[in-house]
């Protein structure tokens, strides 16, 4: 009698402590969600990107940020299906593509060159292209690194006798939106046969999956040119061309010559941060032609309450002390007036449906 008594108080308590165990874990489980936050979007900022997450991590223990480097277009239908807490691209959306997508605020948080690299190891010197090479490249009308456009720009420089192998996205990319918003702006031809976005049709060239794709295409063909962000062209040890500017400089692309970019569009940003910044004037005489900014995509209202505030915490902590990793990383670290821009942005960020505003001022 006694036995049975015993065992049936055993399995009793060991119910209760399965129960117990069920529940904590439940409840940690709870409580990890509430502290994780996702992104999605833009590869172009990835490697700040990542620089700023870990960061983030050290100074707020128990905080997980994951952030998926699939390409702005990507981003941008995580974040219209509810997918992810933030977006990121290289594509700020207009008005009508507003339409589609919860109310969101639109922050630039980085701005940065989009380099032409290419694979010609025989070359000892910096390649220089001009628009109308670059926009003849791309349209297929400049076939060979023998055309009398491309010696013209390069005087003195021994050229291959080999074809031209176009490089270029194949996904949708705010990289892509960059370079071919640069396209439509210095050639009529671009701008009436392919255009500007995310994604276009490419009239030659083969498609490479993300900035990781275009580098391993050019890395892996000789006679090969593309478009990436400048970090991928230096981790890939790749060659940038210098691009000509209005004022007829040859300008490499750099974190100091994109920022020149960024200031010559001053007044045009202070009306609207969309404004893109590429072929700025002649009196931008140190700016590169092809720079763009790149936007956070963040919800004005969340999932829940908790997850809001550490969006808001982690996309204040990159628009004021994460800038100042931006350079070492070859991006650009944002004017002070933009980034007053950004600090008025944030105020239309709900918490718990309240708007609030920030408190923390730009970074100097």
């Amino acid at each position: 009698m006694f036995r049975k008594h015993f065992l049936q108080v055993s399995i009793f308590c060991l119910l209760v402590a399965a129960g117990l165990t069920v529940a904590c874990n439940s409840s940690n489980n709870r409580q990890s969600q509430r502290n994780s936050i996702t992104g999605a979007g833009s590869t172009f900022i990835n490697p700040i990107m990542t620089h700023w997450i870990a960061d983030f991590q050290s100074s707020h223990p128990g905080v997980e940020i994951n952030y998926q480097s699939i390409g702005s277009g990507g981003g941008i239908q995580q974040l219209k299906n509810g997918l992810v807490d933030f977006g990121a691209s290289d594509a700020a959306l207009d008005d009508q593509q507003l339409q589609g997508m919860p109310a969101l605020v639109q922050i630039p948080e980085s701005a940065g060159p989009v380099c032409i690299t290419y694979n010609l190891p025989e070359l000892k010197s910096p390649l220089k292209l001009s628009s109308k090479v670059i926009a003849g490249i791309y349209l297929g009308t400049i076939k060979t690194w023998q055309d009398p456009a491309i010696k013209k720009d390069n005087t003195g420089v021994k050229l291959p006798n080999d074809p031209i192998a176009v490089a270029h996205r194949s996904d949708g990319s705010g990289t892509t939106n960059i370079f071919t918003t640069y396209l439509a702006a210095v050639s009529p031809e671009w701008e009436k046969k392919v255009g500007k976005g995310i994604s276009v049709s490419w009239p030659v060239g083969l498609g490479g999956k993300g900035s990781e794709g275009v580098t391993g295409v050019v890395k892996q063909t000789p006679g090969a040119i593309g478009y990436v962000e400048l970090s991928y062209a230096t981790q890939n040890n790749l060659p940038v061309a210098l691009v000509e500017n209005k004022a007829a400089g040859w300008i490499k692309p750099s974190a100091e010559s994109a920022t020149a970019a960024i200031e010559a569009f001053g007044p045009e940003l202070a009306k609207d941060v969309r404004t893109p910044v590429v072929d700025p004037p002649a009196s931008a005489k140190e700016a590169y032609p092809i720079s763009g900014l790149t936007f956070l995509l963040v919800p004005k209202q969340g999932k829940d309450e908790a997850r809001e505030l550490i969006v808001k915490e982690f996309v204040q902590y990159i628009i004021t002390q994460g800038q100042n990793s931006a350079q070492a990383l070859s991006y650009s670290k944002l004017p002070e007036n933009l980034a007053d821009q950004d600090e008025k942005l944030m105020a239309e960020l709900q918490t718990g449906g309240q708007q609030t505003s920030s408190t923390q001022g730009p970074s100097q």
